[in-house]
């Protein structure tokens, strides 16, 4: 049986510039740039284990093996609408990245998951996927969009949230216990409306200023 794995990336970096971005007299500017800023940082921790392989240069001085990543093998893949503010720093770090696209919204209802577009890079079985969407929130969402992606059979997923609920990992690795979670915070739960508390509000609304 595998057991679930969540990553909390507490560097103080990560932590002070989610302290800030949990305001909520924030700009929308201010906002966007911490978002961009923190996806960056998570991203050095996220490919830690990315592998590499040996090629051949020449120093000023002589030539060498050195090792390098094919980012060409590595998916972002991009819940949307939020998931895309997480996207631009991720892509900072590892430039040659694919990108793929969920379109998921949350029934206001049921709180279930419904998508509405799904496009990913040919040749997916060669690739390692990561998912992004800054909130974990019922796993809905996460679940939804994972049980999509391994349909077209990567190599490996991870999934990255800016922050989580316990409801969320729990569900999420309720259907899927390989898929490991990268988080900045766990937070202490969700609220009637299925928000993440104390959270930061909606992602989506402040990064895009829609509410």
């Amino acid at each position: 049986m595998t057991t679930p794995v969540v990553h909390l990336i507490d560097h103080p970096l990560v932590q002070h510039k989610l302290t800030l971005m949990r305001q909520k007299d924030l700009s929308t500017s201010s906002f966007r740039r911490l978002l961009h800023e923190i996806s960056m940082l998570m991203a050095y921790e996220v490919t830690r284990d990315m592998p590499t392989q040996m090629i051949d240069i020449e120093t000023p001085l002589e030539k060498m093996r050195s090792p390098v990543i094919d980012g060409k093998k590595t998916v972002f893949v991009v819940i949307m609408r939020a998931g895309s503010g997480f996207l631009d720093g991720m892509l900072d770090v590892v430039p040659g990245a694919r990108v793929g696209h969920v379109g998921l919204y949350r029934d206001p209802k049921t709180l279930g998951a419904v998508e509405y577009y799904f496009k990913m890079p040919q040749g997916m079985n060669e690739r390692d996927a990561i998912v992004l969407d800054p909130m974990l929130a019922t796993g809905n969402s996460a679940v939804a969009a994972v049980n999509r992606l391994k349909e077209t059979q990567p190599r490996s997923i991870r999934f990255v949230a800016l922050l989580a609920a316990p409801e969320g990992l729990k569900n999420f690795h309720a259907h899927h216990p390989d898929v490991p979670v990268y988080t900045a915070a766990i937070d202490r739960q969700l609220n009637e409306h299925g928000y993440i508390v104390p959270g930061l509000g909606d992602a989506g609304d402040r990064l895009f200023g829609t509410k």
